[in-house]
């Protein structure tokens, strides 16, 4: 007989006649680490579609530990029955989703991102990393970053979820004394001040049979709109291409900007939300499309806010909209586990 201190041996299961003791491998969840994770996702179902998301509830964490803990992401795997390696790689793939093994220290409460875009470059963004790096210390980490898709008020930074434009270092400090991390919240028109100035007329005639979607697609192929980010292919083409597929269609929206100089999209998004959304729309109903996932860079908080609002107004006021879905970035021009 083995000493009782003596650590157990453990035999191939095929060999002799003693079946072997079985020992679970790999990180196990801690049952805090569940409790903290049931709370922020409820009781499921959980969808596999969500993981990113997921990711980001769990980042809701960072209020109060600053990371998430490879602690949180097993207990992830566990309540999803999904395998951890893959939660894990989708976890560490993207920038803004910091993750701390065992043993490790976590990073700093405070996280002050400087962009280092080429127009950011330009604009100084090298000597400003390194003054806010010389002079913030301790409870802040100053960190470079991707473009942030504000090309037009460059150098920036982000403290926080908070981007300050035209930055300089003394006042990147000013806001970091004051804790000022949240995005700011944006202003702008009502669905129903969209409808006064004539907003959704075109859709409702979609709606109502006064258009068809072959009339729809063929102004599309008439205005000879191409698509900027797809090698200038003819948009009306696309259009009448995946109407042509057979069904269940599904509608992409890539709102996810990194481009050298480029911040189209922020601007659109800023200045007319529901143009936007009936412009969409309409493109999903001429190729029945039968749900709508918008991709929205993590560097736009203050439109996530501000689209969630304005589709949670399309959704409660207009029922044969299809499904609208608002996928939210992590620092990555990626979107998804693939």
């Amino acid at each position: 007989m083995p000493d009782a201190a003596s650590p157990p041996t453990y035999r191939n299961p095929g060999k002799g006649r003693r079946r072997a003791r079985v020992r679970v491998k790999g990180r196990q969840p801690t049952p805090g680490a569940v409790r903290d994770i049931r709370s922020l996702l409820g009781s499921g179902p959980h969808r596999r579609d969500r993981l990113l998301e997921y990711l980001h509830v769990l980042h809701v964490l960072h209020d109060e530990f600053g990371h998430i803990s490879a602690a949180h992401i097993a207990a992830l795997a566990e309540i999803t029955t999904w395998h951890m390696a893959e939660i894990f790689e989708v976890a560490s793939f993207y920038a803004h989703l910091d993750i701390v093994k065992e043993g490790e220290d976590p990073p700093p409460p405070l996280t002050v991102r400087v962009c280092d875009g080429l127009s950011c470059q330009l604009a100084g963004a090298e000597a400003l990393l390194e003054e806010l790096k010389a002079s913030e210390g301790g409870q802040v980490r100053i960190k470079r970053a991707p473009c942030m898709g504000r090309c037009d008020t460059a150098p920036v930074a982000a403290v926080g979820r908070n981007h300050v434009i035209r930055a300089k270092p003394d006042e990147v400090s000013t806001v970091i004394a004051r804790g000022d991390t949240a995005p700011p919240t944006l202003g702008g028109p009502s669905l129903a001040d969209y409808r006064a100035d004539g907003g959704f007329g075109f859709l409702a005639g979609c709606y109502s049979g006064e258009r068809t979607p072959d009339e729809v697609i063929g102004l599309v192929e008439q205005s000879g709109l191409r698509g900027l980010g797809g090698a200038g292919f003819p948009a009306g083409r696309k259009w009448r291409f995946v109407r042509a597929e057979a069904g269940p269609r599904l509608m992409v929206v890539n709102a996810d900007e990194g481009e050298p100089g480029t911040f189209k999209d922020r601007h659109i998004l800023e200045t007319g939300p529901f143009r936007f959304l009936e412009g969409m729309l309409i493109a999903a109903w001429a190729v029945e499309a039968e749900e709508v996932y918008i991709y929205l860079r993590d560097e736009y908080p203050q439109l996530r806010q501000s689209l969630a609002a304005a589709i949670a107004q399309i959704g409660d006021a207009e029922p044969r909209a299809p499904t609208i879905h608002l996928r939210r970035g992590a620092g990555a021009y990626i979107c998804g586990e693939e």
